[in-house]
Parts: structure tokens; sequence; C-alpha cells
């Protein structure tokens, strides 16, 4: 007997026992009973579902009751038995369902000040400017003030998605400067403190709210630009005096306002099909998603990763990983998780760690980068005290995930790892590299023997393509997002999106971006035809794991989520095309149609 006709029967005898036990003559009502008993909430029907078990990986249903998986079908009629007066089906009318996805590396706190706060990334001229102040003015209250910035990123690298051949940098001296009046219009009463993106010579941008609050109205100071009447133009140079006066009255955000940001940042990864993120949290972060569960906000499954310097604080209060941050107890929805740390740098300023020099820059190979991020010393080069963080976190059951991204950076840090397994023994399970940017062919089967889990960003390659080969040339270049040479050497893969991004770059969160990434190894218009070294694609099946399985599997919950399984949490999505039907390049025109997150829909795209 297939499957879907054990569920059925199995269904169909409940429904006899029941009704049986009511006497030879059920009524009309307790049949009714005996049929809802076994009524599932949510029935999904009438399409694809990828479950990335391997045992049953593809099914045609899924009902859910409660958070739960409650039955997989086979084929339509097998629902039937999970249907009652108040069960919701939904038809997929071909569509896929599969599990939702597991955004491994993000940064909540940067997301949601990206969405809601000044994103002037591809601003370079005065009317890009007036549109983002114009579209951001409703998110923030009366009186507080724009931040952030980073004009002229995209102007300063060429254009990311443009082609693989663009040539990176610009001429500087005549890039645009903004000038307060551009914006005082729309700002009388909100102060506006904005950067451009720091390559050179970082720039700043006070508007005349601004300069008021600081007294600098009419004053100039040193590194101050000036209008043909001497009046301030709010431009700014570093290292000015100015710049420290105008900080000095900047006022924080409001709680309101951050809770603002953290509901933006949900909305769009529920619209985006994300179900679990890992979150490198910040702060207070964690009390405000605390805030948002208890209000029924928190749309998202968020596994938060501290700064590995706070190790011996969480061992202290007794502080466990995998659990509530304020009740204290096992959780699967709001819980810490790892401890984050640090190795080198990007490799877009040159500061990603290599054991030879940049090709661009022969007399440099890159930097160390303070290992944690609330280290008061500063101190880098210290792998002494690396793992001496790491032996912290070990003895209090955490994992440690460490950012390392050039060659040096990568060893490095497995080399840390290899000598923690050697002194304390036992399983490096729940470890991870963080990036694994550039990876030299001797250190790939390094993960597998050490069980040390390879955390990437293939977003990163549709980006980066266009200027890695000018920064260390074409043959380490080869080691760059080496999906498969990690994946062929046994690694464990686990995707995330690093959204928001960095100083020079935006960095999505769809899971088409990072799925077009994996599989084809293009920029967004689908530049170099046939891929960037396509030695390195990854099918679509292991692209999915490594975005969903794999990622329940490295928090130790894929016993519980991550795949379509009876039994587990319904967490799940619908993508608007079945993916394994249609060619490689249409990845990238994907859509999230719906979203549930422990059995509850949180987001519909079209109804359904």
């Amino acid at each position: 007997m297939n499957f879907s006709k054990r569920i059925y029967s199995l269904g169909v005898a409940i429904v006899a026992l029941l009704v049986s036990s009511c006497g030879d003559q059920p009524t009309e009502e307790t049949s009714a009973a005996a049929q809802n008993s076994i009524a599932a909430d949510v029935v999904f029907m009438g399409g694809d579902v990828y479950t990335v078990e391997d045992e049953q990986a593809w099914a045609k249903g899924v009902a859910v009751k409660g958070n739960e998986i409650v039955a997989i079908f086979e084929d339509d009629a097998a629902a039937e038995a999970y249907i009652g007066d108040s069960t919701r089906v939904i038809n997929l009318n071909g569509r896929m369902l599969m599990p939702g996805f597991v955004d491994g590396h993000s940064h909540l706190n940067g997301a949601g000040a990206q969405i809601n706060d000044a994103n002037l990334l591809k601003v370079a001229d005065d009317a890009a400017l007036r549109a983002e102040i114009t579209r951001i003015l409703p998110n923030i209250p009366q009186g507080e003030w724009i931040t952030r910035g980073l004009w002229g990123a995209y102007e300063a690298w060429g254009a990311g998605e443009a082609s693989v051949d663009a040539t990176a940098g610009a001429n500087f001296t005549d890039r645009w400067r903004p000038n307060r009046a551009t914006i005082d219009d729309l700002t009388p009463n909100t102060p506006v403190f904005v950067s451009s993106y720091e390559r050179p010579a970082e720039l700043h941008l006070a508007n005349t709210a601004a300069l008021k609050l600081a007294g600098l109205e009419t004053e100039v100071l040193e590194g101050m630009a000036i209008n043909e009447d001497g009046t301030p133009t709010g431009l700014i140079e570093k290292g000015s005096p100015a710049i420290e006066r105008i900080r000095a009255v900047i006022t924080e955000k409001s709680h309101e306002r951050i809770l603002n940001e953290v509901r933006a940042t949900l909305k769009r990864m529920r619209e985006n099909g994300i179900v679990d993120v890992h979150d490198i949290t910040h702060g207070k972060y964690a009390d405000y998603y605390t805030e948002l569960q208890d209000s029924g906000e928190l749309t998202t499954r968020i596994w938060m990763r501290a700064d590995l310097s706070r190790a011996k604080e969480f061992n202290d209060a007794g502080i466990k990983m995998g659990t509530h941050p304020k009740t204290g107890e096992s959780d699967h929805y709001l819980r810490w998780g790892a401890y984050k740390g640090y190795i080198d740098g990007i490799m877009g300023n040159h500061s990603a760690l290599f054991f030879e020099p940049y090709n661009d820059r022969p007399d440099y190979s890159g930097r160390y980068r303070p290992h944690t991020s609330d280290d008061p010393a500063n101190e880098v080069e210290n792998m002494e005290k690396m793992y001496g963080f790491l032996l912290e976190a070990n003895k209090g059951g955490f994992k440690a995930n460490v950012h390392a991204i050039g060659t040096k950076g990568v060893s490095l840090m497995l080399d840390t790892y290899e000598r923690l397994q050697q002194d304390v023994g036992g399983s490096l399970e729940g470890f991870r590299v963080i990036h694994n940017q550039v990876v030299r062919p001797s250190d790939f089967p390094r993960f597998k023997q050490l069980g040390v889990i390879a955390e990437i960003n293939p977003y990163h390659l549709s980006d980066d393509m266009r200027w890695m080969e000018e920064r260390i040339g074409a043959e380490r270049a080869k080691g760059a997002y080496a999906f498969n040479s990690l994946l062929s050497n046994g690694s464990t893969l686990v995707f995330g999106s690093d959204w928001p991004g960095t100083n020079a770059a935006e960095y999505y969160n769809h899971p088409k971006y990072l799925l077009n990434a994996a599989v084809n190894r293009t920029t967004l218009q689908g530049t170099p035809e046939g891929g960037w070294n396509p030695q390195e694609k990854i099918s679509l099946a292991d692209s999915i794991k490594a975005y969903t399985i794999n990622g329940a599997n490295a928090t130790f919950e894929g016993d519980v989520r991550g795949s379509i399984k009876v039994g587990k949490y319904a967490d799940m999505v619908i993508v608007d095309r079945n993916l394994f039907n249609i060619p490689p390049e249409d990845l990238i025109n994907m859509e999230i149609d719906l979203t549930m997150v422990n059995g509850t829909i949180v987001y519909e795209r079209v109804a359904n």
C-alpha cells in the first residue's frame, strides 16, 4: 500500500471508530463531529510539493493542523479525509510548495535602518537625493534625525549588475557634490546628517536643521565647504571639527522608531519567504524581538548570534544556546544561537587577508580585524585571544561562527578550530566559518575533516565578480564562491544573504538572487554567458538544501524544521512556478506567493 493510501485508510479508520462509538445509527451531527476531529486547518493540494526529504522528495499536497504538518498526499483524493467545515483549502494550481527559506546570515538591525532610513548607495545626483529623502520622511518621527546614507557607492564601483567587465572606480574629482539647499525645503524640521561612500575620502552632508542644532548655520570651520556668499554648503570633509560638533547633538532613535524598523524588516522577510533567520544580533535587539513576539508581530523565527566577546557574560548568567532571551526556556522560535567573531576585513577595501599580495596592491595582503565587535582594546592579530574566546564559548555549550574572507583568513580559522578539537575533543558540529569568499584548494577538504560548516553568501558573487579578478587575479579567483569544490569535498553549505550589505553595496535577501548565483553564477543580467568560473556551479536541489534543511541542521533543529515531513513545524512557502521545470536562467524571475510560519499564513501575494 502506498503512502497516500495509508494516510487515507488511517483517516477512514479513525472516522469509522469515532462513528461506531456513538451507536449503530449515527446522526448527522455525530458524523460531522467525527469528520472535523481529523480535519486540518489548512490543506494544500493541486500542485507540486518539494519536500527536500530524500525518502519522499515529491508529493501533491500537505495538511496542516495547528503548527504542524499532519499529512502529505500523493494525490488529491487522499486529502479529503482532512478537509472539514473550517478547513482552508489552497489550490496550488500547478505552483510549487516547498520548505520556507532559512537565511543563514543577516543583519536585521541594519536591514531595518536601510528600509526606513536613508539608503543613498545608488544616489549620485540631486534628483535621486530628493527622491530618497521624500521616500523615507513618513518613517521619521518629528524632530528625529536622518542619518546613514553612503551616497555614491555604486557610482564609485560601477553598476554591480551591469557586467562582469565593468570598470571599477570612477574619477572622484569629478563626482557630484550635494548641497543642503537640495533638501532643505523637504526637511525644515528634520535634521539630516548623511555621509558618502568612503573612497578615497569620506564626506558628510548636513542640512540647515542639523547645522542650526550644532550652532554652525553661519559659522564656518575647517573642512566645511562654502557657497559663493560665504555660507556653508552643508558639505563637510572628513576630519573637520564640525563633524564632532554635529555628532554631539544627534539624538538616539526612539524606541518606537526602532520597533518600526524591525517591523519593516519582518515584512520584507515574510514577503520573500524567509521563515527563519540567523541574525547577527546587536545591543538591545533581543528586547525588540521579544516585544514584537509578545504582541504577535514576530513573523519569522530568529536565531540570535551575539558577539563573541559576550561568551563569559552568558556563561556567568547561565544562558544556554537555543533558549529564549526572556524565559530562558528551550525555544524554536526566538532563541540565542551561536557567537559571531572575526578574522579579517572585506575584499571591497582590500582588507580581506591573503597569503599573497593583491594584484592591484602588490605591497599589501590585507589585514586582521578586531576579533570581536565589542573588544575595548580593539586588538588585532591576536589568535591566542581568539582561541580563548572559543574555549569560553565551548565551555558554555555555544558554537562559534567566525567571519573569514581571504585565503589566509579562512585557513587561520580552520587551524584554530583544529586546535580546539585537539584540545577539548568531541565534535565541532555547529561551528562555522562565515563567508569563505576565497578558499585555497588545500583547505577544501578540511571543512568535512573538522565537521565545520561553510556558511556562504551566494549573491556576493553576482556583485563582486565584476572586479574580483582585478584584485586577486584569475587563478586565485577560481577559489572564489567555490560552491562545488566545497560540496564535492564533503562540506555542509549554509546559505545566507548578508542582507542588507556593506558600505559598498546593497545585498538582497530574496531567494531568487541567491539561487541564481549558486546555480548560474551570473550577474542579474545573465552575464557572462555560461557563468563565471562555471565549474563551481551546483544543482538547484543542492542549493535549496543549503537554503532550507542545512540551515535548520546548523541550529540543531533539523528534526523539527527545514523540510516538509509529518510531525515537523509547518514552515512553508508557495513559489509561483515549479523551479525544477524552468530553464535555470529563469530562477531570477521566481516570486513568493505565500509564506507560512509555524502553521500561520503570514504573507499572501495573491488570493488563493
